[in-house]
């Protein structure tokens, strides 16, 4: 029988510990509430400093149905601005990336600086003033090297954050790498089944046997503790400062976005996320060794760094539509390693390609479950928490929606 609760009661009465009742995935009431007052609220990786070295330097960020243009001016300073036209609104710039000295609407030719500022117009009339006429700005901001977008005009602020996460940024380099290589996965599935399932491990054995062979996070957690130590014992002599936090989603401070830090051990005899546990870059930042360990960011609810001594693996997740999502992955490395003689790319990408397209499918097959008239919400188990205080704050999202006040 279909469920036809007011979305006030269905929110109401989502069961604490369990998995989402259906509508949360297939209404389209509730998927707009979700970008509105969700997605386009919270802040979103959208890449590295690096990538915008050069004046004229731009890419574009698509997020569900907006997209940005993020573009370093002529004046060396980094902005991001509306991908759409003052004139009648066609999308600006088609390429996804690339270098300009202007952005020529390719409608009716209107011209656009790298500062945003229309510059050059057709047979407008007498009256017509150009520069009230600019390209929206979209709040950008930049956390120790990486680039955030906002879609929002008082985003919240990632003050705590680059406080927080200062020291341990500053002991990987964040400032100071550069993208090797990105790529983007598209997954045909509503897109907090994307997020629901990177928040959790309790999969990681059974789905993802390369993963699984060497980091210790899908163990209970008196067996994790004792791995731990092994690793704490050479943080000093690896340069590795103690440190752990999570201010995530609903704990972090008020006005503040969420973001947390946390180092993990992996097995023994594996340095780095590799075919063969070896390095495949050089040391990051302030390291001096390898400790056998990796490191966890999360700045947002949509943005996930996986740090290992060597390079940095980063998740980002965003709606497309909703029943369709997508996931962009960077491999970041020391911004002075060369291809070729400090990495390879293929070596350097191996891991987390094959455990996204595995995680590609888990998720698409999730998606078609949760369709089925036979779907119902199950309990979550305690490798699984992390997700369920995840789908907890979107749920305290929604019911701050002013409707459901």
């Amino acid at each position: 029988m279909q469920d036809t609760r007011p979305i006030r009661e269905l929110i109401a009465c989502q069961k604490p510990g369990w998995s989402l009742e259906q509508r949360f995935y297939t209404d389209p009431e509730i998927y707009r509430l979700e970008i509105d007052h969700i997605v386009m609220r919270n802040w979103i990786l959208a890449g590295h400093q690096s990538e915008l070295a050069e004046p004229g330097d731009f890419k574009v960020v698509n997020v569900a149905n907006e997209s940005a243009i993020l573009v370093k001016g002529q004046d060396g300073v980094i902005r991001a601005f509306a991908n759409v036209c003052r004139h009648r609104g066609s999308v600006v710039c088609l390429e996804e990336s690339g270098n300009t000295r202007k952005f020529t609407c390719p409608y009716h030719a209107w011209v656009f600086d790298t500062e945003g500022n229309l510059i050059g117009t057709r047979a407008m009339p007498d009256d017509f003033r150009r520069e009230d006429f600019g390209l929206h700005a979209v709040s950008l901001d930049i956390v120790h090297g990486l680039m955030f977008i906002c879609f929002c005009d008082d985003p919240l602020s990632l003050e705590a954050a680059k406080r927080d996460l200062s020291k341990p940024m500053a002991m990987f380099g964040f400032e100071n790498m550069k993208v090797a290589a990105t790529k983007v996965y598209p997954i045909p599935a509503n897109w907090k089944l994307a997020v629901e399932n990177y928040q959790e491990c309790y999969h990681c054995a059974p789905a993802h046997p390369e993963y699984a062979k060497m980091h210790t996070l899908m163990l209970d957690d008196k067996k994790l503790d004792r791995v731990q130590e092994h690793m704490k014992s050479r943080w000093d002599a690896c340069g590795i400062t103690d440190v752990e936090f999570d201010f995530s989603n609903t704990a972090a401070p008020e006005g503040q976005q969420g973001y947390s830090y946390s180092r993990t051990a992996m097995f023994e005899g594996y340095k780095s996320g590799s075919r063969d546990g070896e390095p495949v870059a050089p040391l990051l930042g302030e390291l001096m060794d390898y400790d056998g360990g990796a490191s966890d960011f999360g700045i947002g609810p949509f943005s996930f760094m996986l740090a290992y001594s060597d390079h940095v693996v980063a998740y980002v997740f965003t709606p497309v539509d909703q029943q369709n999502c997508q996931c962009q992955v960077y491999w970041l490395v020391r911004g002075d390693a060369e291809e070729g003689k400090d990495y390879d790319r293929e070596a350097l990408t191996w891991l987390w390609d094959v455990t996204t397209y595995a995680d590609e499918k888990i998720i698409v097959d999730n998606w078609r479950g949760v369709r089925s008239r036979y779907y119902r919400p199950g309990p979550f188990s305690r490798m699984e928490e992390p997700a369920a205080t995840w789908l907890e704050w979107i749920l305290h999202e929604l019911r701050r929606v002013p409707q459901f006040q």
